[in-house]
């Protein structure tokens, strides 16, 4: 006896149709810890490179990454401003509106002259900003960041930070958070390509 065909075809009829759609649909980011909605962020004010305020509409249009860190900072700091510039004609591919923000925690030493000097030395398009602990500190932690200042004589002390990245979207909210890599021996780092993939996937999700 010849069973139908029909219930077979229709099975893969859909199965085909199920499976176009699953695969037309944005994948997720895989290593950033990924916050859909995007998380707020409190007011702040920042001096800038220029010695002019920086604020939230700064952040407003743009897709920002921003780091941590200190102009003193012996090995976290160089090492990430030079990633972030090795990979940064492929964030402005993905995302023209892009921009790399570096934000200093020690107010104290890092001036708007040497923050400028300084990631001029990677990027000249690269932003900086710092301002005095009381406002500083409570814009790092609403970012999820950390510092702590170790003294260590009376000029020449460490500052331990966050070794993360984290992306703010054009609506100036917190989506996405790249946490660094570490190991025994090595500088805690965020790994670049894990990183500008799950931008563009992030970008993508964005336009949906």
């Amino acid at each position: 006896m010849v069973k139908p065909r029909y219930p077979l075809l229709f099975l893969l009829l859909v199965g085909g149709l199920m499976g176009a759609y699953y695969w037309s649909q944005p994948s997720l980011p895989e290593r950033a810890d990924y916050y859909p909605a995007g998380r707020d962020i409190n007011p702040f004010t920042l001096t800038d490179g220029e010695g002019q305020p920086f604020t939230a509409k700064d952040l407003s249009g743009h897709w920002t990454f921003l780091f941590l860190g200190y102009t003193y900072c012996p090995d976290i700091c160089p090492t990430t401003l030079a990633d972030l510039n090795s990979v940064y004609p492929e964030l402005k591919k993905i995302a023209p509106s892009s921009q790399v923000v570096f934000v200093s925690a020690d107010p104290k030493r890092d001036d708007r002259a040497r923050l400028k000097r300084y990631t001029a030395f990677f990027q000249p398009e690269f932003r900086a900003a710092t301002a005095p602990h009381p406002h500083l500190f409570p814009f790092v932690r609403n970012l999820g960041l950390v510092y702590s200042i170790v003294e260590h004589g009376s000029k020449d002390y460490l500052i331990d930070h966050s070794a993360s990245i984290v992306l703010i979207n054009p609506a100036g909210k917190l989506v996405a958070v790249f946490r660094p890599e570490v190991g025994p021996g090595l500088v805690p780092h965020v790994a670049m390509d894990g990183m500008v993939s799950d931008f563009a996937k992030i970008e993508r999700l964005a336009d949906e």
